[in-house]
């Protein structure tokens, strides 16, 4: 991950704190790059993500889910029997 201080300096040890805190706020994401922007006794974040390739999702009971291990039995089977659209 790349880190950028801007408009001041910080100490390796701030800096691993914003690491930690994007970490725990974006779970799941990528992240390549964190501006850290300094502005007097404030800090901005600006968090950049890896481009993600598009993961195919699938429709049960009105929500998506990204995998069909998250669905019930019932659900699976009747995704199975679903009859698919001609794309």
């Amino acid at each position: 991950m790349k880190i950028n201080v801007i408009g001041g300096e910080m100490d390796r040890r701030e800096i691993d704190e914003y690491i930690k805190y994007v970490g725990q706020k974006y779970v799941g994401r990528q992240i390549c790059e964190l501006d850290i922007t300094i502005d007097g006794e404030f800090v901005d974040l600006k968090v950049h993500f890896k481009d993600m390739d598009f993961q195919r999702a699938y429709r049960s009971a009105d929500y998506l889910v990204n995998s069909m291990e998250k669905l019930n039995d019932a659900k699976q089977k009747e995704f199975s029997e679903k009859e698919r659209h001609k794309v």
